[in-house]
């Protein structure tokens, strides 16, 4: 049996998220989980972590982000000087699909990078998952911040299966139904220094040795509905 231990927000894609009590989620994923982004209003690609590690020393607002220094805002110029480039904070828009960019090899963050679209209606990593989920055990001694999930379980001490165990499975958390469909690849990202968290490769070497690569698992929405920390999990089918 698994039960809900912690529920989490990022707003502003790439920013410091939030840890919430209740989450509603929605056809496209967690109500308010990256629905803001920062764009670079030259090449039109919407920045990530990957590309722009300052981002994760930002906290994202519904709607403003919270610079290191305190400042909250919106303004487009405050933004670019801070980043040193021009760019605009943007919401998601029905049918507009963003361009990213990604390294070809996780561990590089330097080198060799390709552009693809992701998803409508929001600016998540994957148009194939819309709630991602993570094991208090997978996580073991790492700090989870490092992989911005959505949901952390937490099994009963019998429980000997990781989260792994319900890919394919449909779940019903709360008043969520949710399918598990994949577990989620896992790059550069996870390497990052944010506050309170210096920069640490190990932690990728770690997950492409032990786990090829994959830490926690995606999930599609079946039906929306509301989720609190301390639901249980309910295999449906």
């Amino acid at each position: 049996m698994w039960t809900v231990q912690g529920l989490w927000r990022h707003p502003v894609k790439s920013m410091q998220g939030m840890a919430v009590e209740t989450i509603d989620i929605d056809e496209h994923g967690v109500v308010g989980d990256r629905r803001w982004a920062i764009r670079d209003r030259q090449t039109g690609n919407v920045l990530t972590g990957r590309r722009v590690p300052e981002l994760l020393h930002a906290a994202g607002d519904d709607g403003r982000v919270v610079l290191p220094s305190g400042e909250s805002t919106t303004d487009a110029e405050v933004l670019s000087a801070w980043l040193g480039r021009p760019v605009e904070l943007i919401g998601t828009s029905e049918g507009e699909r963003s361009t990213y960019e990604v390294p070809l090899d996780p561990l590089d963050g330097e080198t060799n990078w390709v552009s693809w679209q992701g998803p409508a209606a929001s600016f998540l990593d994957s148009g194939r998952t819309a709630v991602s989920l993570i094991g208090v055990a997978s996580l073991g001694e790492w700090d989870d911040r490092r992989f911005r999930k959505n949901v952390v379980l937490a099994a009963d001490g019998a429980q000997a299966d990781d989260e792994v165990a319900l890919i394919g499975r449909r779940i019903r958390l709360g008043t969520a139904e949710l399918e598990v469909v994949k577990r989620v690849e896992r790059c550069v990202m996870v390497t990052r220094p944010q506050p309170g968290l210096d920069r640490d490769l190990d932690v990728l070497r770690a997950i492409n040795a032990e786990r090829a690569g994959n830490l926690g698992v995606g999930a599609v929405v079946i039906r929306p509905g509301s989720v609190r920390v301390g639901d249980r999990l309910e295999v449906v089918a």
